[in-house]
């Protein structure tokens, strides 16, 4: 996103530059000014034709706009058709075909067409050079960027900006950080260009601190700049360092673009912070910020899944510009949000309107269908994925259907699935049966399942604690040890329980047990509070799934302080009465947990929404939008 910017701010290849006969300079001047008009190759190739019938169908100046048009259309083969057919070829053409290349993504494609242009001794020019070198790291092809920097600096090429900026970002996307921060510093003036492909390289990498390190030094930060940190804390997982951030822009008075906007939401969309998306959604309405098919795509995202799917839903409606991304975040929120025949319904909406699905959709409106147990609408809609669009059936599709026979308790058919299928299983299917599996109380199975995963190295920590799970329930203890025993000498790292609700545009985050909270008193009094209420209600903890040897009182207590039981107590006591409590957790939702929301839902006669790892479940009146399978 960001290194496209910094491509965009490029110095243009202008026409003048080419050296030819010009003919009739009228007739050349009304041809190209009709090209430059083209917004496709079909547009194109009745002019191109004429040319050629014309008798002047070499004419670089004319070549030229019909590879800038293949370029906009990433028509590879009619320029490689054209280049093919020209005779000597001079710098400008091959970098306008090796811009085509490029621009389609044949990054090995346009590096080859690079040094064959060397291999005829054309030499190169400060236009194409950096071209090639960003092929050379989008293509990671670290050997040939090399190669390509020995000849910047043998043609006197090093002192170029845009040759400069270009090798940092070859060496940072290849993660040679030195040599990218060599080339950095010997810059005569680091610019905020500069510094923004270099704190972009470091973020691409995961390394946070550094690219953070390197933005306070840029003395005047831009709008691309800003953007660039927050895109990338974003999906380093920093969503509470990119809205402080954000803050911080504000603070700075630089006003955020669409991309920036698209980058917040995502950040509230992960967080569950739907206060806070809010509140961006109305600073671009405030704004005047267009709410083209991108920022609609995002708003409807953050708002799905931050639970409040009917915001989503309006919102969709209202849109003006519609693309299959925007279908795609509204199947995939109701989905998430257990509305199954309603994401169906979009999905037959986007048929009939003539927007083809993606990979994204199937994956979407089948897990929908596993939701909502429609085995026959899904098993229809999992066959027409190749035989009516011909788009590959991927492993995600392939768990969704495990997933849906699993659910509505078909189990063997679920592992017949899976053994016949074309692709290979891995832990998150398996997981996927082992759970269905203890919903249904079908051991055997379990057990069977379980050790394939074990036997494979396929099991993550999930999948050892489900397995541990299931033998305590069964009351084989010694089993359950023996898995936990095994995850400790496999040095599987067990994912800690962590969950987040908003207040007042702030995240609060839990841990198992969390006593860091500066409210941890009033907290723990609400627990203890519900803990009374839930014994009035016959509530009966599910304490055999604790495989540890300790006391009943003490396995009660240890349930009741799980990461999302903090955080509705301190939803309880920090949020007016009756309004809904939103909870995000890392992990799946424990089925001791699931059934006492349900109780503090109706005793409180508060709606609590939680969205695991998995989905979301709307809690009302003592009641889950999951029906209890999840």
């Amino acid at each position: 996103m960001i290194v496209a910017a910094v491509a965009a701010a490029s110095p243009p290849i202008s026409l003048p530059y080419l050296n030819s006969n010009p003919g009739s300079f009228r007739d050349r001047k009304q041809l190209l000014f009709k090209l430059q008009k083209c917004k496709s190759i079909q547009h194109a190739s009745p002019i191109h034709a004429h040319i050629i019938k014309n008798g002047n169908p070499n004419d670089p100046f004319i070549l030229f706009e019909l590879l800038r048009i293949c370029s906009r259309c990433c028509s590879i083969e009619y320029a490689s058709t054209i280049f093919r057919q020209t005779p000597d070829p001079n710098v400008f053409l091959y970098t306008a075909f090796i811009e085509v290349l490029v621009s389609s993504g044949a990054y090995s494609d346009g590096i080859r067409t690079y040094f064959q242009m060397i291999k005829d001794f054309i030499l190169p020019d400060h236009y194409i050079i950096p071209l090639v070198l960003k092929a050379c790291g989008s293509a990671l092809d670290l050997k040939s960027g090399e190669q390509i920097h020995c000849q910047v600096l043998k043609f006197g090429k090093s002192s170029d900006r845009f040759v400069r900026v270009k090798l940092m970002e070859l060496y940072g996307k290849c993660g040679e950080f030195n040599d990218a921060k060599k080339v950095f510093d010997e810059m005569p003036q680091r610019d905020v260009v500069a510094s923004t492909v270099m704190i972009s390289c470091y973020l691409d990498h995961g390394l946070v601190s550094k690219a953070i390190d390197e933005f306070r030094l840029v003395s005047t930060k831009d709008i691309v700049c800003w953007t660039a940190v927050i895109d990338g804390l974003v999906r380093n997982g920093e969503m509470n360092y990119a809205l402080e951030l954000f803050r911080e822009m504000q603070m700075a008075g630089v006003k955020p673009n669409e991309v920036t906007i698209v980058c917040l939401l995502s950040a509230c969309a992960q967080l569950g912070a739907l206060e806070l998306g809010k509140w961006v959604h109305s600073y671009v309405e405030k704004y005047n910020i267009q709410v083209n098919h991108i920022v609609g795509s995002a708003l409807v995202n953050m708002y799905s899944r931050c639970g409040d799917i009917d915001e989503a839903a309006s919102l969709f409606e209202d849109l003006k510009a519609r693309d299959v991304t925007t279908y795609n975040s509204m199947i995939v929120g109701y989905a998430l949000n257990g509305k199954s025949i309603e994401a169906i319904k979009i999905f037959q909406r986007m048929k009939h309107e003539g927007v083809k699905p993606t990979s994204i959709t199937f994956s979407g409106v089948l897990n929908a269908c596993s939701h909502g147990g429609l085995v026959d609408i899904g098993f229809d809609i999992f066959e027409s994925m190749e035989t009516e669009y011909g788009i590959e059936r991927r492993i995600e599709h392939y768990g969704c259907m495990v997933d849906l026979l699993g659910r509505v308790g078909r189990l063997q058919e679920a592992y017949d699935f899976i053994q016949k299928g074309n692709i290979a299983p891995d832990n998150i299917i398996w997981g996927s049966l082992l759970s269905a599996c203890r919903i249904h109380k079908n051991f055997e199975l379990g057990e069977r399942v379980a050790k394939i995963l074990l036997e494979y190295g396929a099991a993550d920590s999930g999948t050892y604690i489900l397995l541990s799970n299931v033998y305590a329930s069964r009351g084989k203890f010694k089993e359950a040890a023996q898995v936990r025993a095994k995850l400790r000498e496999e040095g599987v790292q067990k994912e800690p329980g962590c969950s987040s609700i908003e207040v007042n545009n702030e995240i609060h985050e839990f841990l198992l047990g969390d006593i860091r909270h500066p409210e941890r008193e009033a907290i723990y009094g609400k627990l203890k509070e519900l803990n009374d209420m839930l014994d009035s209600e016959d509530y009966a903890p599910a304490t055999d799934v604790i495989s540890q040897d300790i006391e009943e009182h003490e396995k009660r207590w240890a349930l009741s302080i799980h990461s999302e039981r903090l955080a509705i107590c301190y939803g309880l006591i920090s949020t007016k009465p009756c309004t809904t409590i939103r909870v995000v957790k890392n992990l799946r939702v424990c089925n001791d947990c699931h059934s006492v929301i349900k109780l503090i839902s109706k005793i409180t006669r508060r709606k609590v929404v939680v969205r695991d790892r998995n989905r979301f479940h709307h809690f009302e009146n003592g009641v889950c939008s999951c029906g209890d399978y999840w």
